[in-house]
């Protein structure tokens, strides 16, 4: 990649990220306040995901689920209706806003505003064992919207994803930033439209648990095929 395109998108996201920060302080209060008033735990949930080169790191969000959720019902996945989000958190995640916080990751250069999504540490799998297609997406850092998002965001599958991912490198090699600014500019009118917010079931026959268990069986699976 050229060294100016990453030294332009770094010094966008130092200045994007600052002024957010500062003009979203009512923001940080409010939500720090209705969350504490709707349940028990931390504003704050920090969670280990990967990013460029598979390096981890600790994501922030705002809290939207009981506390360790990870560990309990369906896990990672996020189906509608599911009883470990809070009423506050249903707004939060609705609006987008519990991902408000990726603003320091972004600050602090562990994170991007555009760029694949950041898995969870474990969510893939043994990650030196991914095959070339998996792996292309930890070409960049991870951001806080991409390609992904804007085409489907939660209603698409994993593997869809990592195509889209993939493209946006190929994209960023090509164009450089202007492909994030592109992107940016589609994200915020999806953020309008509260679209693709849940997970989708492999089988609506299947409870939370099983569908769960049987979609993040066939992600890895597909994430070690053979090249």
């Amino acid at each position: 990649m050229s060294k100016i395109n990453l030294l332009l998108k770094r010094m966008f996201d130092i200045l994007s990220s600052l002024i957010a920060i500062f003009l979203l302080i009512p923001v940080w209060l409010g939500v720090a306040i209705a969350i504490k008033h709707d349940s028990k735990g931390p504003v704050f949930f920090k969670q280990e995901r990967r990013t460029k080169d598979g390096k981890i790191f600790q994501l922030l969000k705002f809290r939207t689920m009981v506390v360790n959720a990870e560990n309990m019902g369906s896990g990672l996945f996020n189906f509608e209706n599911d009883p470990r989000v809070t009423k506050v958190g249903q707004k939060l995640r609705a609006s987008s806003v519990d991902e408000l916080p990726q603003l320091f990751n972004i600050l602090f250069g562990t994170m991007t505003l555009v760029g694949p999504r950041p898995c969870v540490k474990y969510e893939l799998g043994d990650f030196d064992t991914l095959n070339h297609k998996y792996k292309k997406r930890f070409q960049v850092k991870a951001g806080l919207t991409g390609l992904a998002q804007i085409k489907g965001r939660n209603d698409i599958s994993w593997d869809e994803k990592v195509v889209y991912d993939n493209q946006y490198v190929d994209n960023f090699h090509r164009i450089g930033i202007f492909e994030d600014i592109k992107i940016l500019v589609i994200s915020v009118f999806k953020v309008l439209k509260k679209e693709n917010i849940y997970e989708s079931k492999v089988d609506d026959a299947m409870d939370s648990v099983e569908a769960a268990k049987a979609a993040e069986e066939e992600i890895i699976r597909i994430a070690h095929l053979p090249d």
